[in-house]
């Protein structure tokens, strides 16, 4: 997603969990992914592209796991950054995949539930054959990032491209909206499952201002990860 809605969905799902302070280093951390040269090219798995599911479910664990030892050593910053990039790269699962659009298929055409009923973990949307993420097609991929020519080159990407798929902004249609939704959730359950078990001495190092599963919009954490 563009790093206005990657920095409204954080927000949204994470205001009130951690003191501001915090928050913002997440925040960063999250933009970072995109910002940095080095997060967009040869780094798929930072952004669930090229169909690279396992790898980059394996690089939102490895963040996961960057986080206790680092709080053990009171390094408070390297733990919320380590958290700010594996909810990009969760994030954009919904902005990169077809997974809201399969979602959204199981329902008749023009009677579509309310964004705020998507549901970001169906556990057999999650996995299987169907599901699909975008490819980047270089050199012309970056083509269709520039203001006015950029409605002329995506027509002519193929339509596994990321150009075609991608869901990071409201120009994409009316499915953003969904894929926003389940972002913000899916951002809950990272946070539920990040601090179940830390110690509440460990969670205030966080940054954390109240108990794990407190969000209001936020679920019990579940097992079946993306």
């Amino acid at each position: 997603m563009l790093p206005i809605y990657h920095r409204a969905i954080t927000t949204q799902a994470l205001s009130g969990l951690f003191t501001p302070p915090a928050l913002e280093i997440i925040i960063s951390a999250n933009l970072a992914q995109d910002h940095l040269l080095r997060g967009q090219i040869g780094h798929p798995e930072y952004h669930f592209d090229q169909n690279a599911f396992q790898k980059s479910r394996n690089y939102i664990e490895q963040n996961r796991l960057l986080i206790l030892p680092a709080l053990q050593m009171g390094d408070a910053r390297s733990a919320q950054q380590a958290f700010g990039r594996l909810t990009h790269t969760a994030q954009d699962f919904y902005a990169h995949s077809n997974y809201v659009l399969r979602w959204l298929g199981r329902f008749p055409e023009g009677r579509w539930p309310l964004p705020a009923e998507v549901d970001p973990l169906v556990a057999d949307l999650l996995e299987g054959s169907g599901l699909r993420s975008g490819k980047i097609y270089w050199p012309f991929e970056p083509l269709s990032w520039i203001p006015g020519i950029g409605r002329w080159i995506i027509p002519l990407l193929p339509p596994d491209s990321h150009a075609r798929m991608n869901l990071d902004s409201p120009d994409r249609g009316p499915a953003f909206d969904y894929a926003f939704a389940a972002a913000v959730k899916r951002t809950v359950h990272e946070y539920d499952l990040t601090i179940n078990g830390l110690p509440e001495r460990l969670s205030a190092v966080l940054g954390i201002r109240q108990p794990a599963n407190s969000h209001p919009t936020g679920r019990a954490a579940q097992t079946q990860e993306v």
